[in-house]
Protein backbone atom coordinates (compact mmCIF):
# COMPACT_ATOMS: atom_id res chain seq x y z
CA UNK A 1 0.00 0.00 0.00
CA UNK A 2 1.19 3.36 -0.82
CA UNK A 3 2.22 5.94 2.26
CA UNK A 4 0.15 8.75 2.05
CA UNK A 5 1.06 12.17 1.62
CA UNK A 6 1.55 14.25 4.27
CA UNK A 7 2.62 18.39 4.03
CA UNK A 8 2.86 20.97 6.80
CA UNK A 9 2.58 24.72 6.04
CA UNK A 10 4.27 27.70 8.11
CA UNK A 11 2.29 31.12 7.57
CA UNK A 12 2.48 33.86 9.94
CA UNK A 13 3.38 32.12 13.55
CA UNK A 14 6.48 31.49 15.51
CA UNK A 15 7.42 27.99 13.95
CA UNK A 16 6.25 26.73 17.75
CA UNK A 17 3.93 24.49 16.28
CA UNK A 18 7.20 23.17 14.02
CA UNK A 19 8.75 22.08 17.23
CA UNK A 20 6.05 20.49 18.68
CA UNK A 21 5.33 18.14 15.99
CA UNK A 22 8.94 17.42 16.04
CA UNK A 23 8.42 17.01 19.81
CA UNK A 24 6.58 14.03 18.76
CA UNK A 25 10.22 12.13 18.83
CA UNK A 26 10.42 8.32 17.66
CA UNK A 27 7.08 8.43 16.43
CA UNK A 28 8.65 10.50 13.84
CA UNK A 29 10.25 7.22 12.33
CA UNK A 30 6.80 5.23 12.76
CA UNK A 31 5.48 8.17 10.98
CA UNK A 32 7.88 7.69 8.28
CA UNK A 33 6.71 4.12 7.20
CA UNK A 34 2.79 5.31 6.90
CA UNK A 35 3.56 8.93 5.24
CA UNK A 36 6.17 10.47 3.38
CA UNK A 37 6.02 14.42 3.81
CA UNK A 38 6.09 15.57 0.37
CA UNK A 39 6.14 19.90 1.29
CA UNK A 40 6.84 21.39 4.66
CA UNK A 41 9.79 23.76 6.14
CA UNK A 42 11.64 20.72 7.42
CA UNK A 43 12.34 19.27 4.06
CA UNK A 44 14.09 20.61 1.25
CA UNK A 45 10.65 21.09 -1.17
CA UNK A 46 10.12 23.84 -3.21
CA UNK A 47 6.70 24.05 -4.63
CA UNK A 48 3.78 22.52 -3.09
CA UNK A 49 3.01 19.32 -4.95
CA UNK A 50 -0.83 18.04 -5.91
CA UNK A 51 -2.65 15.42 -4.70
CA UNK A 52 -1.76 15.80 -0.79
CA UNK A 53 -3.59 13.72 1.82
CA UNK A 54 -3.14 15.69 5.08
CA UNK A 55 -1.71 18.96 5.67
CA UNK A 56 -1.21 20.32 9.16
CA UNK A 57 -1.46 24.44 8.44
CA UNK A 58 0.76 26.56 11.30
CA UNK A 59 0.35 29.99 11.17
CA UNK A 60 -2.28 32.73 10.21
CA UNK A 61 -2.72 34.67 6.55
CA UNK A 62 -1.15 38.45 6.94
CA UNK A 63 0.24 38.96 3.99
CA UNK A 64 -0.66 38.10 0.04
CA UNK A 65 1.62 35.50 -0.14
CA UNK A 66 -0.14 33.72 2.64
CA UNK A 67 -3.29 34.19 1.15
CA UNK A 68 -2.20 32.90 -2.14
CA UNK A 69 -0.53 30.15 -0.80
CA UNK A 70 -3.22 28.72 1.70
CA UNK A 71 -5.86 28.94 -1.85
CA UNK A 72 -3.31 26.43 -3.62
CA UNK A 73 -2.90 24.63 -0.38
CA UNK A 74 -6.78 23.80 0.31
CA UNK A 75 -7.16 23.30 -4.13
CA UNK A 76 -3.94 20.34 -3.63
CA UNK A 77 -5.32 18.70 -0.19
CA UNK A 78 -7.86 16.35 0.92
CA UNK A 79 -8.14 16.95 4.65
CA UNK A 80 -6.68 20.23 6.06
CA UNK A 81 -6.16 20.60 9.72
CA UNK A 82 -5.81 24.55 11.29
CA UNK A 83 -2.29 23.89 13.66
CA UNK A 84 -2.45 25.73 17.04
CA UNK A 85 -3.78 29.12 17.97
CA UNK A 86 -2.67 31.20 14.85
CA UNK A 87 -4.09 29.35 12.43
CA UNK A 88 -7.34 28.48 14.06
CA UNK A 89 -8.03 32.33 15.77
CA UNK A 90 -4.98 34.33 14.77
CA UNK A 91 -3.94 34.67 17.86
CA UNK A 92 -0.66 36.95 18.69
CA UNK A 93 -0.02 37.08 14.62
CA UNK A 94 -3.22 39.33 14.60
CA UNK A 95 -2.20 41.10 17.50
CA UNK A 96 -2.04 44.10 14.80
CA UNK A 97 -5.14 44.36 13.43
CA UNK A 98 -6.09 46.97 16.82
CA UNK A 99 -3.94 49.11 14.62
CA UNK A 100 -6.75 49.57 12.14
CA UNK A 101 -4.77 48.37 8.88
CA UNK A 102 -1.17 47.41 7.01
CA UNK A 103 -0.07 51.16 6.80
CA UNK A 104 -0.13 51.91 10.45
CA UNK A 105 1.84 48.85 11.13
CA UNK A 106 4.73 50.22 8.55
CA UNK A 107 5.02 53.56 9.65
CA UNK A 108 5.26 52.43 12.97
CA UNK A 109 8.31 49.58 11.88
CA UNK A 110 10.22 51.69 9.01
CA UNK A 111 9.46 55.49 10.00
CA UNK A 112 8.03 56.07 13.75
CA UNK A 113 10.51 53.34 15.46
CA UNK A 114 13.36 53.21 12.97
CA UNK A 115 16.92 55.05 13.73
CA UNK A 116 17.46 56.62 11.64
CA UNK A 117 14.19 56.98 10.48
CA UNK A 118 13.45 54.69 6.98
CA UNK A 119 10.88 54.59 5.04
CA UNK A 120 8.02 52.00 3.63
CA UNK A 121 8.97 49.23 1.65
CA UNK A 122 8.01 49.79 -2.35
CA UNK A 123 5.24 46.99 -2.98
CA UNK A 124 6.58 43.47 -4.19
CA UNK A 125 10.23 45.11 -2.99
CA UNK A 126 11.62 43.74 -0.01
CA UNK A 127 8.48 41.72 1.76
CA UNK A 128 4.96 40.98 0.44
CA UNK A 129 2.56 43.46 0.34
CA UNK A 130 0.25 43.18 4.33
CA UNK A 131 -3.33 42.63 4.13
CA UNK A 132 -5.06 45.48 6.46
CA UNK A 133 -6.21 42.35 8.85
CA UNK A 134 -4.81 39.07 10.00
CA UNK A 135 -7.40 36.24 9.42
CA UNK A 136 -7.21 32.90 10.72
CA UNK A 137 -7.09 29.85 7.93
CA UNK A 138 -11.04 29.30 7.68
CA UNK A 139 -11.68 32.81 6.94
CA UNK A 140 -10.24 32.12 4.00
CA UNK A 141 -11.10 28.10 2.80
CA UNK A 142 -12.73 25.70 4.37
CA UNK A 143 -10.47 23.97 7.30
CA UNK A 144 -11.64 20.12 7.93
CA UNK A 145 -9.90 19.78 11.41
CA UNK A 146 -8.53 22.09 14.05
CA UNK A 147 -5.96 21.41 16.08
CA UNK A 148 -5.64 24.15 19.31
CA UNK A 149 -2.99 25.09 21.07
CA UNK A 150 -0.08 27.27 21.79
CA UNK A 151 1.21 25.28 20.73
CA UNK A 152 -0.35 21.95 20.62
CA UNK A 153 1.71 19.32 22.29
CA UNK A 154 3.42 16.23 20.79
CA UNK A 155 1.46 13.90 22.50
CA UNK A 156 -1.62 15.88 20.71
CA UNK A 157 -0.23 16.16 17.63
CA UNK A 158 0.40 12.53 17.48
CA UNK A 159 -3.11 11.31 18.70
CA UNK A 160 -4.77 13.59 15.91
CA UNK A 161 -2.14 12.34 13.19
CA UNK A 162 -2.51 8.37 14.26
CA UNK A 163 -6.47 8.53 13.87
CA UNK A 164 -6.57 11.27 10.81
CA UNK A 165 -3.75 9.16 8.68
CA UNK A 166 -6.01 5.50 9.43
CA UNK A 167 -9.03 7.50 8.13
CA UNK A 168 -10.80 6.77 11.57
CA UNK A 169 -12.97 9.65 13.13
CA UNK A 170 -11.59 12.53 15.17
CA UNK A 171 -13.08 14.86 17.70
CA UNK A 172 -10.57 17.21 19.70
CA UNK A 173 -13.53 18.79 21.56
CA UNK A 174 -13.21 22.13 23.46
CA UNK A 175 -10.86 20.88 26.67
CA UNK A 176 -7.88 20.79 24.10
CA UNK A 177 -7.61 25.20 24.31
CA UNK A 178 -4.95 26.25 25.96
CA UNK A 179 -6.25 29.64 26.49
CA UNK A 180 -9.47 31.88 27.12
CA UNK A 181 -13.05 30.71 26.49
CA UNK A 182 -13.92 27.55 25.22
CA UNK A 183 -14.23 27.38 21.46
CA UNK A 184 -15.91 25.13 18.66
CA UNK A 185 -14.33 21.58 18.48
CA UNK A 186 -13.10 20.41 15.37
CA UNK A 187 -15.87 18.59 12.81
CA UNK A 188 -16.81 15.56 14.82
CA UNK A 189 -16.69 12.26 12.40
CA UNK A 190 -14.79 13.61 9.73
CA UNK A 191 -12.62 10.70 7.82
CA UNK A 192 -9.66 11.13 5.28
CA UNK A 193 -10.00 9.72 1.98
CA UNK A 194 -8.14 6.60 0.52
CA UNK A 195 -5.17 7.69 -1.30
CA UNK A 196 -5.46 8.35 -5.04
CA UNK A 197 -9.35 9.56 -4.63
CA UNK A 198 -10.64 13.11 -5.41
CA UNK A 199 -9.71 15.99 -2.94
CA UNK A 200 -13.36 17.12 -2.05
CA UNK A 201 -12.12 21.06 -2.21
CA UNK A 202 -11.97 23.09 -5.47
Amino acid sequence: MARLRLATVWLGGCSGCHMSFLDMDEFLIELADIAEIVFSPLVDAKAYPAGVDVVLVEGAVCNVDHLEMIRRVRRDSRTLISFGDCAVTGNVSAIRNVLGGALPVLERSYVERSDPPGAIPAPDDILPGLLDRVVPVHAVVDVDLFLPGCPPSGPMIRAALETVLAGGRIDLMEHHLSFGRPGRPCRAGHAVPAPGSAPSHS
